[in-house]
């Protein structure tokens, strides 16, 4: 399923079927521009189960099919509602004129009797990647932060993240994240996010500097305050999601 019947499983598995973000492993690790389509699902109460098991023979279905479009789906770990996202990338918005996904077509009924059923609501974004911004470096995706910026003003941002960026690399040797600039979205959409990869939870528990303690090693306290009051008025609001990937939903290169 390309990302065109994609405009029919997606607006089936975007009817229910997830994509989100990036969130995600599907978050590309970038030299290039991309596009990540997600899809942000929220599940009805105790349907949790039934959803995955839609997707599982979906998945089964589309494979067996031989179908060629990838995806990933990850489970939010905090927030209001049970939530999964399907995530996707292509490398530019042609790909969503192609309509000849065969597969997609004859495993539909199974989103429409297996997966809808189970869906309360679903939000749909894209996203464009930052590559300039980004880890270069490979990365491995078991579950990831995904930071989410509301912002005031888009320069002076992209600014500091910039220069926040390149002090990181020259720390560490390489970016830790990945970003994403919106494209387009609501007067509640995020502008940017930025999403951080770990093998899995126990990573978490890694200790490291924090990016301001780094920024503080290489320009000194003072310094470091101005880049935070600047940062902090050219945001509007900021929110955080941690998520999992789910190895036995998603169909992608990883595997």
């Amino acid at each position: 399923m390309k990302l065109s019947v994609q405009k029919t499983i997606r607006m089936a598995m975007v009817l229910l079927f997830l994509a989100a973000g990036l969130l995600m492993s599907n978050v590309a690790q970038a030299q290039e521009k991309s596009i990540l389509s997600s899809t942000e699902f929220t599940i009805k109460g105790g349907h949790e189960q039934q959803f995955e098991d839609g997707i599982k023979a979906y998945k089964a279905c589309y494979l067996g099919n031989k179908g060629e479009w990838t995806w990933t789906i990850w489970k939010r770990y905090n927030g209001k509602g049970s939530v999964y996202v399907l995530t996707s990338i292509s490398a530019n918005w042609a790909v969503m004129d192609d309509e000849n996904d065969e597969a997609g077509k004859k495993c539909w009924q199974i989103v429409v009797d297996k997966i809808i059923p189970h869906v309360e609501s679903k939000e749909d974004n894209f996203a464009t990647s930052i590559p300039e911004l980004s880890r270069a470096g490979a990365s491995e995706w078991g579950v990831i932060w995904v930071n989410f910026f509301q912002v005031e003003n888009g320069p002076l941002f992209r600014e500091i993240i910039k220069e926040n960026s390149e002090i990181m690399q020259k720390a560490e040797g390489d970016k830790r994240g990945y970003w994403y600039s919106a494209n387009g979205g609501g007067p509640e959409s995020f502008d940017y996010y930025v999403t951080t990869p770990y093998k899995n939870f126990a990573a978490l528990d890694v200790k490291r500097d924090g990016v301001w303690d780094m920024v503080e090693k290489a320009k000194g306290k003072e310094e470091t305050e101005k880049m935070r009051a600047k940062f902090r008025s050219s945001i509007k609001d900021t929110w955080m999601y941690l998520y999992k990937r789910m190895d036995d939903l998603s169909n992608d290169l990883s595997q």
